[in-house]
């Protein structure tokens, strides 16, 4: 056979293709998708809680809320807004205790605590904590001496001796870095919600190709309802068994709670069920050519899981996209069960929603569009 015959193989054109179709399609979701960071950081919220009863609280308040390219909510209390950076609805909460002013005009230590929920994206995180030490670096070395020397003039102390007075208490002013949920060092870990999430779901990606394309070889020596159950069955059995495989190296590797266990291997094997029946509605459409839509839809969920940005940062499309695709419903729970940054079940159920969803399409596919059996010297071939 000649090179030129050769290349008139499929498997050469479709080698092609499929080259120029993922460079293209990965470049585009991935390039566009990440254009939101930046840009998109004016989208998150950060909640000032200022409950302190003197001037210097309102001024610090008003001052950062204007500074700071951000959404901001004052109207909450300190307690309401550490439950919603809880659940990583918001960025950073900053609390003005009561006796701010008042331990500035006395010269004593004058605190301010900047709390971050490090169970979150991992561009929200590292970019508050940027944040928080440039605001402490701002506040240390102008405002509160500006503040401090205000205060002594209003006290009728001569402007040269107030100035030299509030150089000595210059340093009253401390930025409480405060982390909630902490994370144990190491990037592993911090990703180790997004890695389980995206190497049960590869997994689960190709066998949909690979069992499906069983079930369509095996038409007409049994129903297509019971070979459905087959595939279903299969699908559990290697859920299982790479879920013993996948959870043991992350125990293994990361620095996770042995008293966790069960529970994320409980939820890795949801996850395969529901990663399966979910790339298995295009393969039980269109057969192996599923995969072409299989891909971008993977990639689309590697921006749209929360594990780098979250969803208040994301485009529409991707937005969307979190809701009705199986890994945002399982990074935010890892993080949950993982880090402790909020209640597992929402997510646990918004999974389980995903899955039931995409087994019933598959089912309704199975039903309706797979009527005919194949002829008799297909079943014998």
């Amino acid at each position: 056979m000649s090179f030129k015959k050769f290349t008139r193989l499929q498997g050469f054109g479709a080698s092609v293709f499929m080259g120029i179709f993922y460079a293209v399609v990965m470049l585009l979701i991935f390039l566009i998708g990440y254009t939101a960071l930046p840009g998109n950081m004016d989208q998150l919220k950060i909640a000032i809680v200022n409950d302190d009863a003197g001037e210097s609280g309102a001024k610090i308040a008003s001052q950062l809320g204007e500074s700071l390219p951000f959404e901001f909510q004052s109207n909450l209390s300190n307690e309401k807004a550490m439950d919603k950076l809880e659940d990583n609805k918001l960025a950073l909460v900053i609390h003005i205790p009561e006796n701010f002013t008042e331990n500035a005009q006395k010269g004593e230590s004058a605190q301010i605590d900047f709390t971050v929920n490090e169970a979150s994206a991992t561009m929200v995180s590292s970019t508050m904590k940027s944040i928080v030490t440039e605001i402490n670096n701002q506040l240390s070395a102008s405002f509160s001496t500006q503040t401090a020397q205000g205060i002594l003039m209003s006290m009728n102390v001569p402007e040269e001796q107030a100035a030299q007075m509030a150089e000595q208490i210059d340093q009253a002013y401390v930025g409480n870095y405060v982390i909630t949920n902490d994370v144990p060092d190491g990037m592993y870990n911090n990703m180790l919600p997004m890695f389980l999430t995206m190497a049960c779901y590869v997994g689960a990606m190709i066998a949909a190709m690979q069992l499906v394309q069983a079930y369509k070889q095996s038409r007409g020596q049994a129903s297509r309802f019971k070979l459905f159950g087959y595939v279903q069955i299969s699908a559990l059995i290697i859920a299982v068994v790479s879920s013993i495989f996948a959870v043991g190296i992350a125990f293994l590797i990361a620095d996770l709670d042995s008293g966790i266990l069960f529970k994320v291997f409980g939820q890795q094997v949801l996850l395969y069920m529901v990663a399966f029946n979910f790339c298995a509605i295009f393969t039980f459409l269109i057969g192996e050519a599923g995969m072409i839509l299989n891909i971008p839809v993977l990639l689309t969920q590697t921006i749209s899981n929360g594990a780098t940005m979250p969803r208040d940062m994301m485009y529409g499309y991707f937005d969307v996209a979190s809701y009705i695709t199986p890994m945002y419903h399982s990074v935010q729970s890892y993080f949950a069960v993982m880090f402790g940054s909020t209640e597992q079940s929402p997510f646990l159920w918004g999974l389980v929603l995903v899955g039931v969803g995409a087994a019933l399409i598959n089912f309704l596919i199975v039903t309706f569009l797979h009527k005919k059996e194949p002829e008799a010297k297909e079943i014998l071939h």
